[in-house]
């Protein structure tokens, strides 16, 4: 991953995809261009994508959330590490195998449908959720029980944090005081999960998800509406940003 070859001067194609970041999600926002950028081609098998100086640049970020995206994206066999005065970071080979390559891009259809649907309905409850429980008036009981599934959701192993992640999502739902849109939040959770399942757990990711939590719990546990709202939005425009990278 070091800058020992040249940079060349990018195409339009680069500059389209490996535009600058203009969110708070920057490390998986950074996964989810590279991806892209593979998945369209602008970068192909065999290929080095640009440098880690000039992709942080473009991006917007820092070389070292750079360098996290490349590691992780590394270890999930879509780029590897090449050193030398010619070495760099390169796409690689990732053979569809002996499946038709129409049946593929019918997947990958069906796939990213299945993704959207489940990706705007839990937009509208999860953000609904977080901004009504910061309307509502919460009991101790209420505001213990988010307090105790935050913490267990920091404390977590990492073969826990999706469980923990789960109920902590779960708990602001149910004290917004509303039975249906607890369950409704139960049922989109286990369609996410379960398309979570499918891609690596990310240690930069889950350590941001960590600070967002806190902070949209201190939203709702103080009253202030619009930040829930907008911190809530923001949590989830990470995840979507993975799972479209990794998934669509």
């Amino acid at each position: 991953m070091g800058d020992a070859a040249p940079a060349q001067a990018p195409s339009l194609a680069e500059d389209v995809v490996f535009r600058a970041i203009r969110t708070g999600n920057v490390f998986e926002e950074a996964v989810e261009r590279v991806l892209h950028a593979i998945k369209l081609g602008v970068v192909t098998a065999g290929e080095r994508l640009p440098v880690e100086r000039d992709l942080a640049a473009r991006l917007g970020v820092s070389r070292v959330t750079v360098r996290e995206a490349l590691r992780v994206l590394e270890q999930a066999g879509y780029v590897e590490s090449r050193r030398g005065r010619t070495g760099g970071t390169f796409v690689t080979e990732r053979p569809v195998g002996e499946r038709d390559e129409h049946e593929v891009l019918r997947q990958l259809r069906e796939r990213g449908a299945e993704l959207e649907d489940a990706l705007t309905l839990r937009a509208v409850l999860d953000v609904g959720a977080a901004e009504i429980a910061a309307q509502r008036e919460l009991g101790e009981d209420e505001r213990r029980h988010l307090l105790d599934c935050l913490a267990d959701s920091e404390q977590a192993e990492l073969g826990q944090y999706r469980q923990m992640d789960s109920r902590l999502h779960l708990a602001i739902a149910e004290v917004t005081g509303a039975p249906s849109l607890a369950a409704a939040v139960a049922d989109v959770r286990m369609r996410i999960n379960d398309l979570l399942d499918e891609i690596p757990l990310l240690t930069p990711n889950l350590e941001h998800s960590s600070q967002q939590h806190r902070a949209i719990v201190d939203a709702i546990l103080a009253g202030e509406v619009a930040t829930a709202r907008r911190l809530m939005q923001e949590h989830l425009d990470g995840t979507a940003a993975l799972l479209r990278g990794f998934l669509a």
